[in-house]
This record gives C-alpha cells, sequence and structure tokens, in this order.
C-alpha cells in the first residue's frame, strides 16, 4: 500500500514564498487562508546567528489528531495516508483546528465572494468551490494525484501528477513520493540525509519530513 509524503530540503529553501502563492493562485484561497506558508525562525546565539526557513502545511500524520476530535467524521484517512475534510459534512466546529500540533486549518468565514469573476476567471471558479463555514487545508493536491495515476502518470515524477508546490518550487527543495517504497526518491533522501519530523514527541507520525541543513 502506499503513503503518500513530502520531503523539504531546509538547505535549498529560499523562503520566495512560490509555494504559497502558487497554491492559493491553483485553488483560488481567498484573503487570509493559506494551505502552506513559510516561516522565518532565527537560530544559535551571536555572533553565529542563522535564519532558517521552515515550509509549512498539513503533515497528514499516520495518527492524525484532527482526525480523533472531528465530532461528524468529515475528517478522513484515505488508503494512501493523505488526510482529507469533506465540506459537506463539515459543521464549522473548529475542535480539528484547535488540537491540531501544526496549526495546518483555517476556517473559511468570509460571507462575500472575494473575486469578482471579471479579473481571473480562474481564481473566481475555484474560490466558488470552497463552502463558508467549514474548515480547510492542504490535501496533497489529491485530485492531481488521482487524475494523474488515472492517466498512468507518477506523483513526485510526473508534475500532472504531483502536488503544485512541489512543481512549483524555484529552489527545488520540495519532493514528492511513496513513503513505504524504500526504492523511492524520498524514501533514499530520508534515509541518506537523516530526515526527520516535526514535534516527533507527539507520536502523530507526520508524511512531511525535513533534511537538515547540515549533517
Amino acid at each position: 500500500m502506499k503513503r503518500w509524503g513530502m520531503v523539504i530540503d531546509l538547505k535549498k529553501c529560499t523562503g520566495c514564498q512560490t509555494c504559497t502563492l502558487a497554491c492559493k493562485v491553483y485553488h483560488g484561497l481567498g484573503p487570509g487562508v493559506t494551505r502552506c506558508r513559510v516561516v522565518e525562525q532565527e537560530v544559535g546565539g551571536f555572533p553565529a546567528v542563522e535564519r532558517l526557513l521552515i515550509s509549512l502545511r498539513c503533515m497528514h500524520c499516520n495518527e492524525p489528531e484532527c482526525m480523533k476530535a472531528c465530532p461528524t467524521g468529515a475528517t478522513k484517512k484515505r488508503s494512501d495516508g493523505i488526510i482529507t475534510v469533506d465540506q459537506d459534512e463539515c459543521m464549522g466546529c473548529r475542535y480539528c483546528a484547535l488540537v491540531c500540533p501544526y496549526q495546518a486549518r483555517t476556517f473559511l468565514g468570509i460571507e462575500k465572494r472575494y473575486f469578482s469573476g471579471d479579473d481571473n476567471i480562474w481564481e473566481s471558479l475555484r474560490y466558488g468551490e470552497h463552502q463558508v463555514g467549514t474548515v480547510e487545508k492542504c490535501d496533497f493536491c489529491h485530485k492531481r494525484i488521482d487524475e494523474g495515476i488515472a492517466k498512468g502518470l507518477e506523483p513526485g515524477k510526473d508534475p500532472a501528477a504531483t502536488p503544485l508546490c512541489v512543481v512549483a518550487c524555484i529552489g527545488k527543495a520540495l519532493y514528492f513520493g511513496d513513503l513505504n517504497d524504500p526504492g523511492s526518491s524520498v524514501s533514499g533522501l530520508i534515509r541518506e540525509r537523516k530526515g526527520f519530523t516535526l514535534k516527533q514527541e507527539l507520536n502523530t507520525e507526520p508524511s512531511v519530513y525535513y533534511l537538515p541543513r547540515r549533517r
């Protein structure tokens, strides 16, 4: 069974926010709504201080706290490990956002249509797919993955079957593939570069790994 995951190389990430912008445009996300973001953190002490850039999104945990907290079952884990939100079942209670250790969820509370449809038809159409009063997050662009696989494409290798943030990254810092395949590119990077996950003490088993800047 496949388990889709992402690897982010902290050595290559420039903090350009292209992943954030590409995601917003592709999904037609409204103001204040992001599915992936890049945060800056200072590490070290004076005078050896460095700026660390960390690309964050839903971690698609193997043991997702959000799914356990969801009272309606709107949060689901697919057989390939991708965590999704069924907006038809979501009642907007935001329990999932409260328990998420990675602050990866956004509540859609804006009543009015943000895009008029006159300036960017694509964004207007995609924005119309979102349901006000529900919670959403990164879903690894699972529709791209599913449609690509149906066409015989390989996620992580063929752009049309790969999450858009990975395709758009100008620093080539993002990788995508099957974590359960020891021969995949992501598994190899994790093994060779000693990839790690965030907040390991919580035992959520994220599917997003990071490669350290130094060995």
